[in-house]
């Protein structure tokens, strides 16, 4: 296996991390600074929405670097 592969394999796991993140909202990590911004600009949809953008670009392109 190349870096390559395993920076896909890591996008594909931060990407269900990710998901979990904005599925479940655990307080501490909702609670960050960086996440409360997101919340205060986009609203709590707008921000849960964000991240399951985000998460499907990631592992996109995971996916796309593991066949490469």
């Amino acid at each position: 296996m190349d870096g390559l592969a395993l920076l896909g394999i890591f996008l594909i796991l931060y990407s269900v991390a990710v998901v979990w993140i904005a599925a479940k909202k655990p307080e501490k990590i909702w609670n960050m600074a960086k996440i409360r911004l997101f919340r205060k600009l986009l609203g709590e949809q707008g921000t849960v929405i964000f991240f399951y953008v985000f998460a499907v670009i990631a592992a996109a392109v995971g996916v796309w670097l593991m066949a490469k």
